[in-house]
């Protein structure tokens, strides 16, 4: 299928896209900014610059099959003033107003529009279990959302062969973004307890879950409204027990409600409302679920990042097959070029004349403006698709870095999985981790640069993945 999407750089919309991708989909995405989006999407698509308050461009409806609107400015990333309010509504009434018009004046080919709406419109409504056919709630989520799916509507008589679904989506779980991700620092250092009394009620559901979700909208017969949330719904006490459970930490003590509100205002109720929703149409539907209880999806999600361990995940897509990019990332000489002058990288020899299983790698750099030396051993060494390098001497309790080429779309997913501990545990962790993360960051970014300019014709890149273990030191 041909896809017109929107929202691809978000967290639904990242995961989704690769998905979409890898199974022989083409995706034309609707971004702010084309350029940067280029950078950020981690798989091949046609973007075109567009934002709420103009039409979308006519050249990007012909030939799509579909659409998935996933935009909307954030709900929880800034305070709710009167301002951010207006923005939060606006993006979405009219910005789904505007691809409807546009569906139905010049989008003849599309025949589902699958739309990402949320469990807001619920409202505050205590041990009420809710579904689909649930009325709707009150406050200004749930006048939101009401509004929002309001501007489907018309394409019930514009366009009746156009299939809509509304996928009403709750709390996405996943390590690289979202609300557990914004948790973790405070949970990592057993700074963090349930909200309030811990007996709202939370409907979570797992970034697997909810991406086959959106490709269950897709693919299936599916109309209406599906609920986008787990089987198995839990009160935020047990939420914060199953957390600390899977992450091995101690629970702090609760946050009282009124520092809640105290501290985010009107914006601080949307984690002390009660929302209790089963997925019945959703299962009624046909779809299956990975991850029905909170403590597998958490097991999941959380066992990689035991004992202190923090990670760093790098994709990107290159225009270039594996066997192409083998060469150049497997050769130790190359990776003084792929890395920032900041760190006055050298490498200084190998245990073997060519890099495979087993070779050990010397390296000269600074780190924070200390000389010192690393030494990394190769693992698991698949010619042209994986292999790992792991710290054998070095600065760290532990580094482990997984590169993969992933053949994607006649060209290449670089997913690189850096996962590493800082000496002294949670007290290292707390006192350096923060500038870590910030150097890793750095180095990434000058990755992506150097990648692009090798290896793409345009800046079709995201962010980069490292050459070898020392590529994301910090």
């Amino acid at each position: 299928m041909r896809i017109l999407m929107t929202g691809a750089t978000g967290l639904i919309g990242r995961e989704l896209g690769k998905s979409l991708v890898a199974r022989g989909d083409t995706l034309v995405c609707l971004v702010r900014n084309a350029q940067r989006a280029r950078h950020r999407l981690p798989f091949p698509a046609k973007c075109f610059e567009w934002d709420h308050r103009r039409a979308v461009p006519a050249e990007a409806l012909p030939g799509a099959d579909a659409v998935v609107h996933l935009s909307g400015e954030p709900v929880a990333e800034k305070r709710w003033t009167n301002e951010q309010k207006r923005l939060i509504l606006e993006t979405r009434v009219v910005g789904t107003r505007r691809l409807v018009e546009a569906v139905s004046s010049h989008g003849s080919d599309v025949k589902s529009f699958v739309h990402g709406s949320a469990i807001g419109f619920y409202g505050d409504r205590a041990d009420a279990p809710l579904t689909a056919a649930s009325a709707k709630g009150t406050g200004f989520l749930a006048d939101v959302v009401e509004a929002w799916e309001a501007e489907l509507r018309p394409l019930a008589s514009r366009r009746p062969d156009v299939r809509a679904v509304s996928v009403r989506t709750g709390i996405v779980l996943a390590r690289q973004g979202g609300a557990l991700a914004k948790m973790l620092p405070l949970f990592r250092a057993s700074a963090a307890g349930r909200l309030g009394n811990g007996r709202q009620w939370m409907s979570w559901i797992h970034i697997d879950d909810i991406v086959g979700l959106f490709l269950h909208a897709l693919d299936s017969r599916a109309a209406g409204v599906l609920e986008g949330v787990a089987p198995q719904p839990v009160t935020n006490r047990d939420f914060t027990a199953s957390l600390c459970r899977s992450l091995r930490v101690r629970e702090s003590a609760p946050a009282p409600a009124v520092a809640i509100k105290a501290l985010f205002g009107e914006m601080g109720g949307i984690v002390l409302e009660s929302a209790k929703v089963e997925p019945r149409q959703s299962l009624a539907s046909g779809f299956r679920y990975r991850f029905e209880s909170i403590d597998r999806a958490f097991d999941d999600l959380l066992t990689p990042l035991q004992g202190s361990t923090r990670e760093k995940v790098s994709e990107q897509w290159v225009p270039r097959v594996p066997e192409e990019l083998w060469p150049f990332f497997c050769d130790e000489a190359n990776l003084e070029e792929l890395t920032p002058e900041f760190l006055n990288f050298k490498v200084l020899g190998k245990s073997t004349r060519e890099i495979g299983e087993g070779t050990l790698i010397d390296y000269r750099l600074k780190l924070n403006g200390i000389p010192m030396g690393w030494q990394s051993r190769i693992e698991n060494w698949e010619p042209a698709r994986r292999f790992v390098d792991t710290q054998v001497k070095g600065p760290y309790s532990s580094w482990r870095h997984a590169h993969e080429f992933i053949p994607m779309a006649n060209g290449t997913l670089m997913r690189d999985v850096v996962r590493y501990r800082l000496p002294l545990g949670w007290l290292g962790s707390a006192v350096a981790g923060w500038k870590v993360e910030s150097q890793v960051d750095r180095i990434f970014s000058y990755r992506a640069t150097q990648i692009a300019e090798r290896f793409a014709s345009g800046p079709a890149l995201q962010n980069p993945a490292p050459a070898c273990c020392a590529t994301g030191m910090a």
